[in-house]
């Protein structure tokens, strides 16, 4: 070989190796939830302090996304990007076609990261993608010293279910309001969109209503356990409403009724059933508390206020059925709340109602549709509710009984997948795990994720799943650390579960990936369980 020849040899091989991929390629980055198709190339892009933020299109969308970059990325970075629509190094392309198109692509090269999308949902999800193609550090609270190099590639992604979501039982154990704004945080993270409020049970009711303010003053002073309790004012659920629709999130709440009630009979004790007395003898009845009624004619006695209740048991609490007044205060509920609340979901509970009679039951499920619908909602309820005829478009959550998600699927409406085994955040990992419960089963990491809602019940096909949603009940979750304790790395899994196509989904990809975002959780401070089915 001549000299010169070496030379071009030398030349040619340095300059493949300069632009391959620095460290992982683009495939191989942790990207939960997985991406519908992914295509490595050769190159990285760096993201330096001199870069800028081009915007193409609706600038108002727009200049909210690339705020919401720009904050994101600071604490670690140190980084403020300048935002306008001359050339930039981080491109957000917004055509503007259908907003409920929630796909994206996202294309990396030497000079750029480009995200283009049809909404502005797409973009954001563009942009969850791209940070986690950044080191995990990205996310860290406090300046970090790393070359910020995501690798070359292009991303394809749209998700597999419209639904995506979780709920956060605020009643059991009260949740402040940073705290569920760092849950909001973590699911955007993830491509969640969908935040169920559990608000009210036996334990306490969570949320004010001008029409009835002892449901808070009294049902909200106290929680599992017997602590202060506490609950959102409106303004306050509208604050929360605000900052999850800014992270594409939408809030359903949910008032859990007939049972669950304890909080509200506590209250209003004019909505507890009536009370049969042996014999009629009236004089058992020891000063009745002003409002209460007694019905000589049938001898009862009636509307006497609950005790305020802080354990864990179930189905022991009703509301009059017969009652108008029940109808009343459901209505003033459902009308205060749904006027704050923009998403199109009202979740009026309905499991666990083991004392309301069935018929009783029936006839106030049947009801509370109207009521909700009345007011410009649809219904969600647990998979109970099928037992009734539901309103068309209503939507049973699957969580117990594959009978009743068939009745509902039956009757014409959709399904929302939860089912305990499966999707509980509050099971425990296993029998060593520091709190959560094992009623429906242990749920290690693998479990939450080798599932398919498409094939876990044969009575539900594909197209009668709206989504899938990972529930967190707080009966032994007492503050930020619990939550993150049991929700991660399970919220991951069943995000994932939920996203992407069952054909596509690995094990053993998912636990590499998620490896690498716990290294995202470690740098943000987040307390979660180190399963020993991952190589943490």
């Amino acid at each position: 070989m001549t000299y010169q020849k070496s030379i071009i040899v030398l030349f040619l091989t340095a300059l493949v190796f300069s632009c391959g991929p620095k460290g992982p390629s683009l495939d191989e980055r942790g990207l939960i939830p997985l991406p519908k198709s992914v295509s490595s190339s050769n190159g990285s892009f760096e993201l330096t302090s001199g870069a800028s933020i081009q915007l193409i299109g609706d600038q108002a969308s727009l200049e909210q996304l690339a705020r919401y970059f720009n904050q994101s990325i600071k604490p670690a970075t140190g980084f403020e990007l300048e935002v306008g629509d001359g050339e930039g190094q981080i491109v957000l392309e917004l055509f503007g076609g259908a907003l409920d198109d929630e796909s994206y692509e996202l294309e990396i090269s030497s000079s750029q990261a480009k995200i283009s999308a049809d909404s502005p949902a797409g973009i954001f999800y563009g942009i969850q993608t791209l940070l986690q193609a950044f080191p995990s550090q990205i996310l860290a609270k406090s300046a970090q010293n790393v070359a910020w190099t995501a690798p070359a590639g292009k991303i394809q992604d749209d998700p597999e279910y419209p639904y995506r979501g979780s709920m956060l039982d605020v009643a059991r154990h009260f949740i402040g309001m940073e705290d569920v704004k760092h849950y909001i945080d973590q699911m955007a993270r993830l491509k969640l969109n969908y935040l169920h409020l559990h608000l009210t049970d036996d334990q306490g009711w969570r949320i004010e209503i001008k029409s009835w303010p002892k449901l808070t003053e009294i049902g909200g002073k106290t929680e599992v356990g017997g602590g202060e309790g506490g609950f959102f004012t409106q303004e306050n659920y509208q604050e929360l409403v605000r900052y999850a629709q800014e992270r594409f999130i939408t809030i359903v709440p949910e008032i859990d009724m007939p049972g669950h009630t304890n909080a509200a009979l506590a209250a209003y004790g004019e909505l507890n059933p009536g009370i049969n007395l042996p014999d009629g003898d009236l004089s058992t009845v020891n000063n009745p508390l002003k409002g209460s009624e007694i019905d000589f004619n049938s001898k009862m006695i009636i509307r006497q206020p609950a005790e305020l209740y802080t354990g864990m048991e179930v189905g022991f609490s009703t509301f009059d059925t017969d009652l108008e007044l029940t109808y009343q205060l459901v209505d003033d509920v459902v009308r205060e709340l749904s006027e704050i609340t923009p998403g199109p979901y009202f979740h009026i509970g309905g499991d666990e109602s083991h004392v309301t009679r069935k018929d009783d039951y029936i006839k106030f499920v049947e009801r509370v549709q109207d009521i909700v619908q009345k007011h410009g909602k649809i219904s969600i309820g647990w998979d109970e509710v099928a037992t009734a005829n539901l309103l068309p478009g209503n939507i049973a959550q699957f969580w117990a009984m594959e009978d009743n998600a068939a009745l509902a699927v039956g009757q014409g409406n959709q399904i929302l997948m939860s089912p305990a085994k499966k999707a509980y955040l509050d099971m425990q990992y296993d029998s060593t795990s520091r709190i959560g419960l094992h009623w429906a089963a242990y749920i290690e990491l693998d479990s939450a994720y080798l599932w398919d809602p498409a094939n876990y019940s044969p009575n539900i096909k594909k197209s009668d799943i709206l989504g899938v949603e990972a529930p967190l009940w707080t009966e032994t979750v007492e503050d930020r650390a619990d939550i993150e304790y049991l929700t991660f790395p399970r919220l991951a899994a069943l995000a994932e579960v939920a996203w992407s196509p069952g054909s596509s989904r690995d094990w053993e990809s998912f636990k590499s990936r998620v490896a690498q975002l716990g290294e995202s959780w470690e740098a943000q401070g987040i307390q979660f369980y180190k399963s020993p089915k991952v190589a943490w």
